[in-house]
C-alpha cells in the first residue's frame, strides 16, 4: 500500500519507464499506430490503458488508442460499468456484445477448464474488430508474472520452452499483438490499481476456477518469491538471454556440425556423410 501521492507518482513513473523500455526493446509503440487496447474490466487491462494514456501525452510521436471490451454475456455482468468509466476517461471505445459464455458452457463439461475455448473465441472476435477499427496493433494486459507462469505451464504440461512474447504476429500474418506490461510485475499493478480505485469486474467464467493449472503455477512462483526475492525477475531476464548452443533444440543450433579445431579432415568427412 502506498503512503501518499509522492509514492504513487514514483510508482507511476516506474511503470511508465518499464513500458517505454519494453516498447524500445520490441517496437511496441510506434508513430502512426492505432492501438486497440483490450479492456476486460480487470486490474491489468485498466492499468495498461491508464499508463498508455499517460505515455501518449508525453511521447515524442503520435499514436491513437481505442479501448475495446468484449461483453461475453456472462450472467450478472455489469454492462454499464465500462462504458461509464471510458466516457469519464474521454477515450475512444467500443463495446462488443457476443454470447461466447453460452457457447463455452455448452461445449465444455462441468468442472473442466474453459480458458482454452474461451480465449480462442475471444481472439477471433478481437481480430475481426481490430480490422473494423483499422487498428495496427492489439494490446493485451499480460504482465511479467503472466509470462513467467506461461513459461512453466508450457514446460510442465506441454514439454515446450515458450511463453507469451511481448510482440507476436498472428498465424495469418494479419495482426500484431503487443504486451506493453511485459516488464511490469503483478504486485506493482495490484498496488497501482488499488490507488486508482478502478471499478474491477470479476470474471465468473474462468477466473473462479481455482483448480486451474495456472493457479498452481502461480502459487509455486509466489512461494519461490518469498523464499528468494528476485527469483521471478531472474527467470524473466533469462527469457531474454538464451544461448541456443547450450540447449537441445537441433532446429536452433547445428550440433552435428560441431568439431574440434584439430580434428583430422577424414573424420570430419565421415561425420558429415
Amino acid at each position: 500500500m502506498l503512503k501518499d501521492n509522492t509514492d504513487l507518482t514514483k510508482l507511476e513513473h516506474k511503470l511508465r519507464r518499464q513500458i517505454a523500455k519494453a516498447s524500445g526493446d520490441f517496437g511496441l509503440l510506434e508513430a502512426g499506430d492505432r492501438i486497440m487496447v483490450c479492456l476486460s474490466g480487470g486490474k491489468d487491462s485498466y492499468a495498461m490503458l491508464s499508463l498508455l494514456q499517460l505515455i501518449q501525452k508525453k511521447a515524442p510521436f503520435k499514436f491513437e488508442l481505442v479501448a475495446v471490451n468484449l461483453d461475453q454475456k456472462q450472467p450478472g455482468f455489469p454492462e454499464h460499468v465500462l462504458p461509464a468509466y471510458l466516457k469519464e476517461q474521454g477515450v475512444e471505445f467500443r463495446i462488443i456484445e457476443e454470447d461466447t459464455y453460452s457457447i463455452v458452457k455448452e461445449i465444455i463439461p462441468q468442472g473442466k477448464t474453459t480458458c482454452g475455448l474461451c480465449s480462442r473465441l475471444r481472439r477471433g472476435i478481437l481480430y475481426r474488430v481490430a480490422d473494423e477499427l483499422n487498428c495496427t496493433k492489439i494490446a493485451l494486459g499480460h504482465h511479467q508474472d503472466d509470462m513467467v507462469e506461461t513459461l512453466f505451464l508450457n514446460m510442465f504440461f506441454g514439454a515446450k520452452l515458450k511463453t507469451m512474447p511481448p510482440k507476436l504476429l498472428s498465424d495469418d500474418g494479419q495482426h500484431l499483438i503487443i504486451r506493453p506490461l511485459a516488464y511490469v510485475r503483478e504486485k506493482d499493478i495490484i498496488t497501482y490499481a488499488e490507488q486508482q480505485n478502478y471499478p474491477i469486474i470479476p470474471c465468473n467464467l474462468c477466473g473462479s476456477q481455482e483448480n486451474l493449472q495456472r493457479q498452481a503455477i502461480k502459487h509455486m512462483l509466489m512461494q519461490w518469491d518469498k523464499i528468494q526475492p528476485g527469483r521471478i525477475n531472474n527467470i524473466a531476464k533469462a527469457m531474454s538471454s538464451i544461448t541456443p548452443s547450450h540447449m537441445c533444440d537441433t532446429e536452433l543450433f547445428d550440433f552435428k556440425a560441431l568439431h574440434r579445431l584439430d580434428m583430422p579432415e577424414i573424420f570430419k568427412q565421415v561425420n558429415n556423410s
